[in-house]
């Protein structure tokens, strides 16, 4: 089977998809992307990526241009075209084709790309045992608004998980510059401490995630006081049990960080609780 892509308003083979060299996303990482999960051939939380893009394309100034493009629709139609039922979807936009000199102003419009793939889950195992981390090497810079867009200028996120690969762990967690905790490389931090599930604030430079406003609403609803905040290193070393989020790994916890266990070194019972609440949201959603 052919695998079917969007690209610019319509769906066409991947073998027939083509971008300019001269693509600003390509010359200067000028875009941003968004990654999704479909269950059950539905995409979870499309509306809340959506808004997401929308609010970083106001940022780059293309958001005029995106609503030419109905994303919704074009979300399930890659799923349906390419018979996806459990899949991970990625929607990338960027300025356009321009000039070679950095100037947005040559670029004539902007490139709108979707792309489908079948999604293995990650097996059962790291959900029991918890995913190993290591702090990075390079600090997040909280005052850049790159730090609050999914920007496809990713090399820092890369760099930071080949830290990670190369010290054997799963993944690489975030300072900023003033040294609070920010985010991993890929996925959001929620830890306990003093009876309280924190999370970073989006001040400190950690990105507004769609599943760490889903875990937000679920703790809220089962009644686990909430706190997002500045967060010390120390309480993240001290905490009684943490964990990390994403789209696509859900709630993972977080057993070690910097060869050091984190609470007893298992997974804790908010963790369990949040991670059970939000595979019945994510089912109920999906109507399985």
């Amino acid at each position: 089977m052919k695998e079917i892509l969007y690209l610019n308003g319509k769906l066409i083979p991947r073998t027939q998809a083509k971008l300019s060299p001269f693509n600003f996303g390509f010359l200067y990482g000028y875009g941003v992307f968004e990654t999704m999960r479909a269950y059950n051939g539905s995409v979870f939380r499309l509306d809340s990526h959506l808004a997401r893009l929308h609010a970083a394309a106001k940022t780059l100034g293309i958001a005029n241009e995106l609503s030419a493009f109905d994303l919704e629709k074009a979300c399930l139609d890659v799923l349906k075209a390419n018979k996806l039922s459990n899949a991970r979807l990625r929607l990338t936009l960027t300025l356009g084709e321009g000039d070679i000199i950095p100037s947005p102003d040559t670029c004539s419009g902007i490139t709108v790309f979707i792309d489908g793939r079948k999604l293995t889950p990650i097996p059962s195992k790291p959900y029991r045992m918890g995913y190993k981390a290591i702090l990075s090497s390079s600090r997040r810079n909280s005052r850049s608004p790159l730090s609050r867009l999914k920007s496809t200028s990713y090399l820092e996120n890369f760099l930071a998980r080949q830290e990670a690969k190369d010290a054997g762990v799963d993944e690489t967690v975030f300072l900023n510059e003033r040294g609070f905790v920010c985010e991993g490389s890929r996925t959001n931090i929620f830890l306990m401490s003093c009876q309280m599930l924190i999370t970073p604030s989006i001040e400190s430079g950690a990105l507004p995630g769609i599943t760490r406003d889903v875990v937000l609403e679920l703790a809220k609803s089962l009644g686990i006081t909430t706190l997002v905040k500045q967060a010390e290193l120390g309480e993240l070393f001290t905490a009684s049990e943490a964990f990390l989020t994403s789209s696509t790994i859900e709630v993972m916890p977080l057993t070690r960080l910097d060869n050091k266990p984190v609470g007893s070194g298992k997974p804790g019972p908010v963790t369990k609780l949040i991670m059970s609440s939000y595979h019945k949201l994510v089912a109920d959603k999906a109507g399985k």
